[in-house]
């Protein structure tokens, strides 16, 4: 087992842009990560290895973030869907020739839980079980917000291509 510092090394990178995903903010993303850690290590004893360090990881920032947002009176109205994900060649084309900085502005400009859904597995390089599991939905509802989000994008770029071309 990893000790808490190389636990800390290894993914608090990851759980601070899921969190910044959540809040906008960088100042209160850090915050929120640091409470993450607090919390990870108050109860590192429990974790029985069931899951990756990530999920659990990750589990403890959800909880950190809705505590937050009670605390703040802030609510969240997450979308409910069961359908079933196709992926397309245009939007593994757009994927790939973009520019990272280009694709964070446009994932950052979506709205939660499709963001964080977008943010867990682009950067986090989550499976769709695993942010199943973190935001206590099913794999397809991550898998179909996951979607959505690439249709979003897609349909920008495709706005921002007519304009370059007129």
């Amino acid at each position: 087992m990893e000790s808490m510092d190389e636990i800390y090394r290894r993914h608090s990178k990851m759980i601070y842009y899921v969190l910044l995903s959540k809040v906008n903010n960088p100042d209160l993303a850090e915050e929120l990560t640091q409470e993450t850690f607090y919390q990870a290590l108050k109860s590192f004893h429990t974790f029985a290895g069931r899951s990756s360090v990530s999920t659990w990881l990750c589990g403890i920032s959800n909880h950190v973030y809705q505590t937050w947002c009670r605390k703040q009176k802030y609510s969240m109205d997450i979308e409910q869907a069961e359908y079933e994900i196709m992926e397309e060649p245009l939007e593994k084309a757009v994927f790939l020739e973009w520019e990272s900085k280009e694709i964070l502005r446009h994932l950052h400009s979506l709205k939660d839980p499709m963001r964080e859904v977008m943010y867990l597995r682009l950067i986090g390089n989550l499976s769709f079980q695993d942010i199943g599991e973190i935001m206590e939905k099913s794999e397809n509802w991550a898998r179909v917000n996951f979607y959505r989000g690439k249709e979003k994008i897609v349909e920008e770029v495709r706005k921002h291509e007519r304009k370059n071309t007129l």
